[in-house]
């Protein structure tokens, strides 16, 4: 890729509206020097759009363990909705910047889903429910245009299944597919906690297996996701992924928050992008 990597940072929906001024001086900084993807999450806005997505029946959990929210036609909507509203927000707060924005739902062709899970625990039994719901299988780059220093893209993580269908998928492993298609040096996810806590104790560096075996033994809710994240960022051949609550840059200086890497092997191998190092 010719010029500037691109930098991709995921904004969680509980988050947004609760940065203050300085962090969005700081993301704009980055997007003048770096094409910006910003993918944003909806989970805060869309339960106040409408209360009854904020009950528990609202979540399914499936055969594995892992928890989705219930995604009729109509919630999809609904996410549309809130993502313009939303998408308006941040151009305002971009433009006013200096930083040019174009809005973008990854179903328009550059986010692809599977087959999503059928069966879903309902009490204490599995049942077979629709659920617009689907694992990201491609990401096609090449949609995201405008990919230069001074413009960011504003991604609502929506995909096409086989069927044509527009799905809900999960905003961090989106951010992680699109990373990783883009060849970003590095992802950041920010979210409304400082750093991973393992036994309630901050960890300010892990590798991708720790951070694994973490998650599959202890890690729960939107942590777990992100860990999930994290990983396939990793894989899909990020450098580093960075979890926390801080502006973009402290958090790829690390100096706050948790950085992932690859096996401590890979991480001593590993050529560190300086632009985000």
């Amino acid at each position: 890729m010719i010029g500037p990597r691109p930098l991709v940072v995921k904004l969680g929906g509980s988050t947004l509206e609760a940065m203050p001024a300085p962090w969005w001086d700081d993301l704009a900084a980055h997007a003048g020097d770096h094409p910006l993807v910003l993918v944003h999450g909806w989970s805060k806005p869309l339960k106040r759009l409408r209360p009854e997505y904020a009950e528990p029946s609202a979540i399914l959990r499936d055969r594995y363990g892992n928890q989705s929210r219930w995604t009729t036609p109509e919630v999809i909507a609904d996410i549309r909705t809130v993502s313009t509203t939303l998408a308006e927000q941040v151009a305002g707060l971009l433009t006013a910047r200096g930083v040019a924005t174009t809005h973008v739902f990854g179903s328009d062709g550059l986010v692809r889903a599977g087959e999503g899970e059928r069966w879903w625990w309902r009490g204490k039994q599995l049942v077979e429910l629709s659920n617009l719901v689907g694992p990201i299988t491609a990401v096609a780059p090449g949609t995201l245009t405008d990919l230069r220093p001074g413009h960011c893209h504003v991604l609502t993580p929506l995909a096409l299944n086989p069927a044509g269908q527009e799905v809900n998928t999960d905003a961090d492993r989106a951010a992680a597919a699109v990373a990783g298609a883009l060849s970003a040096p590095a992802l950041v996810l920010v979210t409304d906690v400082a750093h991973l806590l393992i036994d309630g104790r901050p960890v300010s560096r892990i590798t991708a297996g720790d951070a694994a075996a973490f998650r599959d033994r202890g890690a729960t809710g939107g942590m777990r996701k992100k860990l999930r994240a994290a990983g396939e960022a990793l894989d899909r051949g990020v450098g580093k992924v960075v979890i926390g609550s801080a502006s973009v840059s402290e958090l790829l200086a690390e100096r706050t928050g948790t950085v992932i890497t690859g096996t401590e092997r890979e991480e001593r191998a590993s050529w560190r992008h300086p632009e985000f190092s």
